[in-house]
């Protein structure tokens, strides 16, 4: 043995004597010198450092980064080619009506694929990503792990290796998270409205990184951190962990601050007012009106509001400080005591009410006076414009939440729901009643329960995009038989074969429990279904110019459909790809039919006619043109013109000329009447 296996043993123990000089060294270091250490492997200019020898730099700045950031950042701005969405009519719920999305795929390209529809949208994003405990999965992205990372995870394998888990013993653990994090958020704040704010639930596992790559991202538009203290898990190491964060940014503060704060309606004061209503109706003396609502007041589920504890004939209110902030206000040589008529003792600083106002407040019976003359009066201010904020802890048993989900859904098919109140709450307080709000983690679909529920309640019409991988509830064993994973063993034995299907079916029991718990309440409860797809258009994208991707068997197919378009399409599948690729059309729209120009021509958001009829003659023209009112694009297919070069230019001007000639005077000099021609 020598020198070297000698001390590590000694240091070590025996047991590590069999491990190779490198991994004696890099244990060696991680022991002793564990700041030296960088993804799995020994930075040797900081283990210099660490011994006392600094090399000379030019400048140092502060800045967060890690293997893979570069490639991160590049794939949020990377377009996404060959991938589409396409719509599940048979998974949908009330399609033709509602204004909520949908779609199973994976998050990364399906928010690229939002980018063009949405960008600036989004009034409201919360998700619910993995914690990174070594047991959840990340995404497996391709500019995140070559081949030999890949042999190095363990886990299921899914879709073409798409889903890994990440164990805690991975050199590269919290690298492989941050690359799938990054550029993820990277897109969601392209899709923010200028006073849009994301909330991001995380614990104590990546709850640092998190907020360094926020940081990075979102820049000086930090909002706070809510800590959420639920159950404390049953066993701890060292301390009893019973708190989660939700980390809130927005996407500009200034803007942010220009529309008002974060404020509502207290959720009891509807209750305490209906209290006050009814001792009032049982007495009409003010003195006996007090004694009773002095015990209301010290009832533990009022204790929020129990400094509301005075009343008058308008109501239950609290007696607010009334002197002047500055300390120079009029001291008011009017204002006199009901019973010693005596001047009332001023603020040391003076009234901050000037004269007129304060004349007005004590001939309406706005002012709080003492037992005394020399006490100082105070402002009267009522329950009714009590207002609850968003505050930086916040309680609620997560027990409840899974006991909701298992009543909803049945016993374990989703285990640690989040909460539908809070997350009901956060929406209360940051969006109004037509918000879009999206969830790209969104596992059970609970912010689909919490929006639905907010809608109920305050009669809104926000409306809410949902995300999320088709993650499987089974696996194939070496006999090729199909067996529930360990954890999703409940949700297969009730016919849950992925998480998506769990998601929409309790939007569909949310939805109805709302309605049986609220008769009178209107919200929209359907969803639109769509799934992340290959292409149906044989095309590429270079540089803005679509090639079609055709090969020698394709040119011979007799068909134009099959050389223009991908197996297993229809012609509602290539309708949402045109439509996906129009700026501020939202994904729900309706898509119309117009059997009055040809079987294959369709409408969407009274904007887009698409005519995917194989052939182009004069009559097809002259009933395109004759669409009221005039579309602002037309898109035709290309190879309906038989590479006739001349034949396209001549329909182009007889397309032209018969709009006008449809047109009014009026609609022919309005700025609005451009219109493009597109083919595809």
């Amino acid at each position: 043995m020598n020198d070297y296996h000698r001390i590590s043993e000694g240091i070590l123990g025996a047991e590590t004597v069999e491990k190779t000089n490198t991994e004696l060294f890099l244990s060696l270091v991680s022991q002793y010198f564990p700041e030296a250490i960088k993804d799995g492997e020994v930075d040797f200019t900081a283990l210099k450092e660490e011994m006392g020898e600094f090399p000379q730099v030019s400048s140092e700045h502060y800045e967060f980064t890690w293997a893979g950031k570069q490639a991160a950042k590049k794939e949020a701005q990377a377009d996404l080619f060959g991938r589409t969405l396409k719509y599940k009519p048979q998974d949908s719920l009330n399609p033709d009506t509602t204004e909520n999305i949908y779609i199973e795929g994976d998050n990364l390209e399906a928010l690229k694929l939002l980018r063009r529809n949405y960008h600036g949208k989004i009034k409201m994003i919360y998700i619910d990503p993995p914690y990174n405990t070594g047991n959840d999965f990340v995404y497996r992205d391709n500019f995140t792990m070559t081949e030999e990372d890949l042999a190095e995870l363990s886990g299921d394998i899914e879709d073409g290796f798409r889903l890994q888990k990440n164990p805690k013993d991975n050199a590269k653990y919290h690298t492989k998270w941050l690359n799938m994090m990054y550029p993820r958020l990277k897109i969601a704040r392209d899709l923010l409205a200028d006073d849009g704010v994301v909330f991001i639930s995380i614990d104590d596992n990546e709850q640092e990184n998190l907020k360094k790559i926020c940081d990075d991202i979102f820049g000086n538009n930090f909002i706070g951190q809510i800590v959420w203290q639920s159950t404390q898990k049953n066993d701890p190491k060292f301390i009893a962990i019973n708190h989660e964060y939700i980390l809130c940014y927005c996407k500009n503060i200034q803007h942010l601050s220009t529309i008002g704060k974060w404020r509502i309606k207290h959720p009891l004061v509807n209750d305490m007012i209906n209290e006050y209503q009814k001792i009032k109706q049982s007495c009409d003396d003010i003195d006996e009106i007090q004694d009773k609502w002095n015990k209301i007041i010290k009832l533990d589920k009022y204790k929020p509001l129990k400094h509301y504890k005075y009343v008058d004939f308008r109501g239950p209110y609290f007696a607010a400080d009334i002197s002047d902030p500055q300390k120079n206000g009029p001291k008011h040589d009017f204002v006199i005591h009901p019973v010693t008529k005596k001047l009332c003792k001023a603020p040391a600083g003076g009234y901050s009410p000037r004269e007129e106002e304060m004349r007005r407040r004590l001939e309406n019976n706005e002012i709080h006076f003492g037992p005394t003359h020399e006490y100082v009066v105070c402002s009267k201010k009522y329950l009714v414009t009590a207002e609850d904020r968003l505050n930086s802890v916040y309680y609620e048993d997560g027990r409840r939440t899974s006991k909701m989900v298992d009543k909803l859904l049945g016993s374990d098919v989703f285990k640690h729901p989040k909460s539908e109140i809070l997350i009901k709450r956060l929406i209360e307080f940051t969006t109004n009643k037509d918000s879009y709000i999206l969830d790209f983690f969104s596992g059970s679909a609970t912010t689909a329960h919490s929006v639905m529920l907010q809608n109920a309640e305050d009669k809104g019409k926000r409306k809410f995009i949902l995300v999320q991988y088709p993650e499987l509830t089974y696996y194939y064993d070496k006999n090729s038989i199909i067996q529930p994973k360990a954890d999703s063993k409940a949700a297969f034995n009730a016919g849950y074969k992925n998480i998506c299907e769990i998601g929409k079916e309790r939007i569909r029991r949310a939805a109805k429990k709302i309605h049986e718990d609220n008769p009178e309440a209107k919200f929209d409860d359907g969803f639109k279904v769509l799934e992340v797809a290959d292409t149906n258009i044989r095309w590429n994208t270079i540089d803005d110019k679509r090639i079609k991707l055709l090969t020698d068997y394709d040119y011979l197919k007799d068909d134009k459909d099959d050389i223009d378009f991908t197996p297993g399409h229809n012609d509602i599948d290539i309708v949402y790809e045109i439509m996906l690729r129009q700026f501020d059309i939202p994904l729900s729209t309706p898509i119309e039919k117009l059997s009055s120009v040809s079987d294959r021509t369709y409408i969407f958001a009274d904007a887009v006619a698409v005519c995917l009829e194989p052939d182009i003659d004069e009559q097809l023209i002259e009933r395109l043109a004759a669409i009221e009112p005039t579309p602002a694009k037309f898109v035709l297919r290309d190879s309906a013109f038989n590479d006739d070069i001349e034949l396209k230019d001549v329909s182009f001007r007889r397309l032209s000329a018969l709009i006008a000639n449809h047109q009014t005077e009026k609609e022919r000099k309005s700025k609005y009447n451009n219109y493009t021609v597109e083919f595809i």
